[in-house]
């Protein structure tokens, strides 16, 4: 793989501050962890964007889409091949009671324009930590609202780098679960269906899941946010917590006290000291419920 002859052929096409060879990946995550991306791309523009996908599948070169890095753990070893970042798309329009949002605008903020528009229905996702295009992939929820619940449409690229518009119908959204991560698909941008609400029971719909989500979540350290699925018939949290799991961890790694389904970077933790107390995790549960926990965050990357 060379590196430095992506950045050349990348660089005539898209600004040399957008392309960075050796990037950090750490700065570019919610845990703060992960090693060095070999070329991180940031496009500025949707163009941009279908060249460097075109260009990837082209050269075969192994692209990484990462958003704000909310749900996702970087290897220490980084990423092999070019890690795309769309944070620069991040455009939020509202018309009527549509609204609009590219990919890499934050879903909180997507929120937070709707409620000023007196729109209902994207209230749960004040408190959100994801982008756009994650929250898609992931058909992200949280308080009883979900994705599925408002979307109107999406605009993906395929792996090829050939723009698809999928309506609600085309999405195949389920529990944490989409067409988007089922074929690799690229977004780009979603519309969502609002109704005009009552700027009042609005605002007291966020002031409550606001206070609700920062009196249980550890917002005060680095995370991947919740780190499992939820179980059929039980809570990943419950289960920890019972296990007495709380506080233990590894190196800088820890179980959350406040919220057992979290794990926090509590003390300069490593990927390799995150992934440890993930899987001591599931192996305790296991072996004390018979409980196999699925992962909600994605690991990616490599091993040091």
């Amino acid at each position: 793989m060379n590196k430095h002859r992506w950045f050349d052929d990348i660089t005539e096409k898209i600004s040399h501050e957008s392309v960075k060879i050796d990037e950090p990946l750490n700065l570019h995550t919610m845990t703060k962890m992960g090693g060095r991306a070999d070329l991180f791309v940031a496009p500025s523009t949707e163009e941009e964007t279908i060249f460097v996908v075109a260009y990837a599948h082209r050269k075969q070169i192994p692209l990484l889409l990462l958003g704000n890095g909310s749900n996702m753990v970087v290897r220490d070893g980084g990423v092999r091949g070019i890690v795309l970042n769309l944070s620069k798309l991040n455009r939020i329009e509202i018309n009527g009671t549509r609204v609009y949002a590219q990919s890499g605008a934050d879903i909180i903020d997507a929120s937070k324009e709707a409620v000023k528009e007196t729109l209902t229905g994207l209230e749960f996702a004040c408190g959100i930590p994801g982008s756009i295009g994650g929250a898609m992939a992931m058909n992200a929820g949280a308080y009883g609202g979900e994705i599925k619940d408002i979307i109107f449409r999406a605009t993906v690229l395929t792996q090829e780098g050939v723009k698809l518009v999928l309506y609600k119908e085309d999405l195949e959204l389920d529990y944490r679960m989409s067409v988007i991560t089922k074929k690799g698909y690229y977004v780009l941008s979603a519309e969502f269906d609002l109704a005009l609400g009552n700027q009042l029971a609005i605002d007291s719909k966020v002031a409550d899941l606001t206070d609700l989500r920062e009196s249980k979540q550890p917002l005060e350290y680095p995370s991947a946010g919740s780190v499992f699925k939820r179980p059929p018939g039980y809570f990943a949290g419950k289960l920890i917590q019972d296990c007495e799991l709380q506080g233990k961890g590894f190196g800088g790694a820890e179980v959350s006290t406040k919220h057992a389904g979290f794990i926090v970077n509590k003390n300069n933790a490593t990927a390799t000291d995150y992934i440890q107390t993930i899987e001591m995790v599931r192996n305790k549960v296991l072996e004390k419920f018979g409980v196999n926990l699925d992962l909600e965050v994605k690991i990616v990357g490599e091993n040091e």
